[in-house]
């Protein structure tokens, strides 16, 4: 498996390139900016892009979306909780007025759904609370959090549409029940493991 990480956006966010390296098919998952460098990154393993998922619907990890799918061709795929309420909106703002609203999703997963790249499988775990329409893609060792786990931190759930209760159960339920070796690779921030959470997170050993 080929996993390229790129910082990109004003919210340093992080997008991942995940690829087979039997097929040479590749998921970018959370596009928050710079389509080109995206996709030029790709080339260069020699991967084609054939999905493009996001974790949620916050606008710090969709702004390359749009343009990547009619880059590539490549299917949008997102939770079916996905929406476009005004709260994205109006942060949109803040990302300037090259920032493009995704489409809708061509593929619309759910809990415990598979994502399939060539010869590589991941399942769909639906992570809400940070986002309603929050998920993880797991598989291979390595869970993709998005902004519900981080690095000694968990994601905010102080917006509009933030529920606590149901971050809490998405971390404690979902996320904690993965084997203490699975590498998190989260929205932002640096990498980090479920064993390593689970002892050290604040959050966590405070819940």
């Amino acid at each position: 498996m080929i996993i390229e990480a790129l910082v990109l956006g004003p919210f340093m966010a992080n997008c991942y390139i995940v690829g087979s390296e039997k097929t040479k098919e590749a998921m970018v998952i959370d596009p928050c900016a710079d389509a080109d460098k995206v996709v030029d990154t790709a080339k260069k393993q020699a991967l084609r892009i054939t999905t493009i998922i996001a974790t949620h619907n916050h606008v710090d990890h969709i702004g390359a979306i749009s343009d990547i799918r009619d880059i590539t061709g490549g299917q949008f795929v997102s939770h079916g909780a996905w929406r476009d309420p005004e709260l994205t909106k109006r942060f949109a703002r803040i990302m300037g007025p090259s920032f493009k609203m995704p489409p809708p999703p061509d593929m619309v997963v759910d809990d415990g759904d598979t994502i399939d790249i060539g010869d590589l499988s991941f399942k769909v775990i639906h992570t809400p609370g940070h986002s309603p329409d929050g998920i993880s893609i797991y598989g291979h060792g390595v869970v993709f959090s998005g902004d519900t786990l981080f690095n000694l931190g968990i994601g905010r759930s102080d917006f509009d549409d933030s529920v606590h209760e149901d971050l809490m159960n998405s971390l404690m339920e979902k996320l904690m029940a993965l084997p203490d070796e699975t590498v998190v690779l989260s929205g932002h921030g640096p990498q980090t493991t479920i064993g390593y959470e689970r002892r050290y997170n604040p959050f966590l050993r405070a819940y």
